[in-house]
């Protein structure tokens, strides 16, 4: 490449490093460009890894790939390393897996890691806290993780429950998340305060379920179909239990929304193709993926952060919800 451009190697690995020191002439720096298209040359990311201690990897660890909800937080937070010309690898938090990442972050495989998944145990969190690498959690709070990329979780309930208030439903029931997760209790919490802004006193016998997964709506949605008093409308805590609430009202030929209004937190595709059409409360999932690589690039690491991205969260009124009768 070097003799195409007839100019020092040296200055030609400095033009295609971004060496922002070297000062040559344009007509210099243009041969040196056309010899790079005309020999379809790529760096070596392997040597340059080498030389620079940098992988230009960074990791997104996940509860499961089941859940819905968290490909648009793996479709922002690759979009976003694209864009600065790095690889995001993906895998789940499972239990038998934290000390792999740990060595992965010790060792220098990955610069980084973002966390969106609260199954990690607090052992594992201090050791890779402890090996200097930027650690960033997402649509989460963990404890230990100074680095934070969170949704407003409390608005997008209160968001919910205020639309099923104006409507008129007065006995509004939460088919919440799990009971130790940091999302679910902020939910919780939006749901209790919308209430008592919209003057309706909180039944903690209203509240139900301990789960994501459609399993768990479909348990909490029978559990509150069973009450002598039923509810005249739903906050399901996340979509994928949404789905499962759904699929058990209609089995026990409740008619929604005519008898139960549903409404979830969370918006995918799938929504408005359910029968019927789910209202939701989109959430800035892909911006919160964005927003936590662009953390992870931060070259202060051990600077706290706390940022609340609160873009794009609306209700989308479907067919699930409706005045009662």
């Amino acid at each position: 490449m070097a003799a195409l451009a007839h100019i020092d190697p040296s200055v030609v690995s400095r033009v295609i490093s971004g060496d922002e020191r070297l000062v040559i002439k344009d007509e210099t720096r243009a041969r040196v460009v056309a010899a790079i298209k005309e020999l379809r040359y790529h760096p070596n990311a392997a040597a340059r890894s080498l030389r620079t201690a940098q992988s230009g990897t960074f990791g997104l660890l996940i509860p499961d790939f089941a859940n819905p909800i968290y490909a648009e937080i793996i479709k922002g937070a690759e979009q976003a390393a694209d864009e600065h010309d790095a690889l995001l690898l993906t895998g789940t938090a499972l239990e038998d897996r934290p000390e792999r990442y740990v060595r992965m972050l010790a060792s220098g495989r990955v610069e980084g890691l973002l966390l969106a998944s609260d199954r990690i145990p607090p052992d594992a969190i201090e050791a890779m806290i402890a090996t200097g690498r930027a650690v960033v959690s997402v649509n989460q709070r963990i404890p230990g993780v100074q680095r934070m990329i969170l949704a407003d979780d409390e608005r997008a309930s209160r968001i919910a429950v205020r639309h099923l208030i104006e409507l008129g439903h007065r006995r509004i029931a939460h088919i919440r998340g799990p009971v130790k997760s940091d999302t679910a209790r902020r939910r919780l919490n939006g749901y209790r305060r919308a209430l008592r802004t919209g003057g309706l006193q909180p039944d903690a016998a209203l509240v139900v379920g301990n789960g994501y997964t459609s399993e768990a709506g479909a348990e909490a949605m029978r559990e509150l179909l069973a009450m002598p008093e039923r509810p005249t409308a739903v906050l399901v805590a996340n979509v994928a239990a949404a789905i499962g609430a759904l699929t058990a009202a209609r089995s026990a030929g409740v008619k929604i929304p005519d008898e139960l209004s549903v409404v979830a937190i969370h918006d995918i595709a799938l929504a408005a193709n359910l029968a019927p059409a789910l209202t939701t409360v989109r959430m800035p999932l892909a911006e919160m993926g964005r927003a936590g690589i662009l953390a992870l690039l931060d070259e202060d690491v051990g600077a706290d952060i706390k940022k609340v991205v609160r873009d794009t969260t609306e209700l989308i009124v479907r067919d699930s919800t409706a005045p009662p009768r």
